[in-house]
């Protein structure tokens, strides 16, 4: 199967929607897009925070300031979130076919959450430990809401959640900037963040998920997600020797799928890409029936290309992926 990160361009999000489901029909998995340019109540950081349970994030000189009260950008931010999943309702309600395949929906994680929201003072959220707390909680119980508004979108359908941790690398090594650039903040605990995620993982399963993908940055052991409760990993592919892989190949020994952010935005064919990663495979010795815990995404966001470039890299993703599938069945 084959999927994208998320991230749209455009601003029409029912031709988005569209689109998805015809260039990511059954096998592959389609998705509710982000489309960041259609302003900051559309970013995926203002995305998620539409999505917590009695917090709001609105817009201050220093970015996103969550509090307990709603403001203007909030109830924006929310009402196009809502807007969203009723257009993929009714995109998917249309529909003719008997496409019964995965829908997907992204999150910011809660640390990375906490990372790029703001307290009133204007340092990061990630500072203060009762924050985390509150935000991780939050986002917990807000995803039962937003799960089952996209389940009853997609009747019949099982339902994936992307969790994206973008700043955990920066979060778990003390690498972030205070707001004067002149300290960086302290570590996050890796027990406090295996928490958290965990929580939400739990949160997305019980509204009845189907199944959870963590996205993890390079520099985080991707051992995390399965120690988080995901079902899933997503990280970029390893472009270096086959050593690198051989702690994604213990995951999917274990059971979990592999999510690999493989294709380019320029350049690679599906035969090709398919090629290296069965390579790679055999070197591992895992057995090609294992193939199909794979999903291949892009390497990076779409959000910036062009309609012609945007499906090109679809086409290859899916090229890709019904590659693999081909070799797992040949094998």
């Amino acid at each position: 199967m084959g999927t994208a990160l998320g991230a749209m361009p455009g601003t029409d999000v029912v031709e988005s929607v569209t689109l998805l489901r015809g260039e990511l029909g059954a096998p592959h998995i389609s998705f509710l897009p982000v489309l960041p340019a259609r302003g900051a109540a559309a970013d995926p950081v203002a995305r998620t925070a539409a999505v917590l349970d009695d917090l709001y994030a609105d817009r201050q000189p220093h970015g996103l300031r969550v509090s307990g009260v709603p403001g203007k950008d909030s109830r924006s931010a929310r009402a196009l979130l809502a807007g969203d999943v009723n257009v993929l309702a009714d995109v998917i309600g249309a529909e003719s076919g008997p496409d019964d395949a995965p829908v997907k929906t992204q999150l910011v994680g809660p640390l990375s959450l906490a990372a790029r929201l703001h307290l009133h003072a204007g340092e990061r959220a990630l500072k203060d430990h009762g924050a985390r707390r509150d935000i991780a909680d939050s986002l917990a119980s807000g995803v039962l809401e937003h799960v089952r508004a996209v389940r009853a979108a997609a009747p019949g359908r099982d339902v994936l959640v992307q969790l994206d941790e973008p700043e955990l690398a920066r979060v778990l090594a003390g690498g972030l900037p205070t707001m004067s650039g002149y300290r960086t903040l302290r570590a996050v605990p890796a027990a406090e963040a295996r928490r958290s995620l965990t929580a939400v993982v739990e949160a997305c399963r019980s509204a009845g998920a189907a199944g959870v993908a963590l996205r993890l940055p390079p520099g985080v052991d991707p051992r995390l997600a399965r120690e988080a409760g995901a079902d899933a990993v997503h990280v970029p592919a390893p472009a270096g020797t086959v050593h690198d892989w051989e702690p994604l190949a213990a995951l999917v020994e274990d059971g979990m799928q592999l999510w690999l952010g493989l294709v380019p935005a320029a350049g690679g064919t599906a035969r090709a890409l398919a090629a290296d990663v069965w390579s790679v495979w055999r070197d591992l010795g895992l057995p090609a029936a294992a193939l199909d815990r794979v999903r291949i995404t892009p390497r990076e966001e779409l959000d910036a290309l062009g309609p012609a470039e945007l499906r090109e890299v679809l086409a290859r993703v899916t090229g890709t992926a019904s590659a693999l599938a081909r070799t797992a069945a040949d094998a």
